[in-house]
């Protein structure tokens, strides 16, 4: 037994100091890849999103300036990789805005043109505008889009009122967005109307039933249109104060929150001024920028939802909720 104790001590010592090298490379090999700093996902099926984002303060109007840096995109939570950000002002500041008035309003919202009219006036000269009424589920334009202010203010005529029934607000939206031509500008709606809709949300306007709405969402989403809308009561005493109002100014927000835009009213009646209301439109418009992605491809081009997030502080971003992603084919 001693011959053999001896024989085994006497194994070479750089043998043994060979053999526990080549374990630790080996184990080093077997070892997970330690995790480096998060990066968004990317893949060779990526495809470029573009969207127009909404830059706000929280508290006060001081709009901070937003960094491409400071911009963090998720679709269906995984964070997407950011290739631009552009800020829409200079030579990028390019806008077609159309403005719709729904027919069956009141006479009253004459008193609202001046308003209106100033609004336009205080438009930047690379604003195209638009005036159209909407009736029978279709937009009748007064005056195409035009940078001359004083074509589109002169467009302004009174509403038809009792006289036009109840038209469908929504199924005229996609009449107008369907015969839009294509442009690189942005393209933007404010609309007046109650929101009620007889068509297509039957006789309590229930948007969450309303197939005109998610026709005019879907086709809004598709073609980056952002909406805005004022809350004008109908002619006659249809939504005052009702359950059915509550429900039309319902299916308003849930235009303005999917396209990324603002709904404004105040009650059931008639605003005495929309002179603040337009202010915040004008304040929306001066402060968007061009957010460009890159999103997971999908088999076919479908609408995914987007979230658009920053960690700046007093600063909200708004944007659609779904951005429309192709294929990659």
């Amino acid at each position: 037994m001693r011959n053999l104790d001896i024989q085994k001590s006497s194994i070479p010592k750089h043998s043994i100091a060979l053999g526990a090298m080549l374990g630790l490379v080996l184990g080093m090999t077997s070892l997970p890849a330690l995790a480096g700093p998060h990066k968004p996902n990317t893949s060779t099926t990526d495809v470029p999103v573009k969207m127009v984002v909404t830059v706000k303060a929280r508290h006060g109007e001081q709009v901070p300036v937003v960094a491409e840096a400071d911009v963090k995109v998720y679709q269906r939570d995984k964070q997407n990789m950011v290739t631009s950000w552009v800020p829409l002002q200079g030579d990028r500041a390019g806008l077609q805005l159309f403005i719709l008035i729904d027919d069956s309003a009141r006479d009253s919202f004459a008193l609202q043109f001046s308003s209106i009219a100033k609004f336009i006036d205080e438009q930047p000269p690379s604003t195209s505008i638009g005036i159209g009424y909407m009736h029978n589920g279709m937009v009748t334009p007064t005056q195409e889009l035009t940078t001359d202010r004083a074509l589109a203010q002169k467009a302004l005529r009174l509403p038809i009122g009792v006289a036009a029934g109840a038209p469908s607000p929504y199924l005229a939206l996609s009449d107008l967005m369907k015969k839009w031509p294509q442009t690189a500008d942005r393209r933007e709606i404010l609309m007046f109307t109650s929101g009620i809709d007889a068509l297509g949300g039957g006789l309590s306007s229930d948007p969450y039933t309303n197939p005109y709405l998610e026709e005019a969402l879907n086709r809004a989403q598709r073609g980056g249109f952002i909406i805005y809308s004022i809350y004008t009561p109908t002619a006659g005493s249809g939504g005052r104060g009702s359950f059915r109002g509550t429900l039309s100014q319902t299916g308003l927000d849930i235009l303005a929150q999917k396209t990324g835009g603002e709904t404004y009213y105040l009650g059931y009646g008639a605003p005495v001024d929309i002179t603040s209301y337009l202010a915040d439109v004008s304040y929306s418009l001066k402060h968007q920028y061009e957010l460009t992605f890159l999103a997971k491809a999908t088999n076919k081009p479908s609408l995914e939802p987007i979230k658009v997030k920053t960690e700046m502080s007093n600063t909200g971003l708004r944007t659609a909720e779904n951005g429309y992603v192709g294929s990659g084919m």
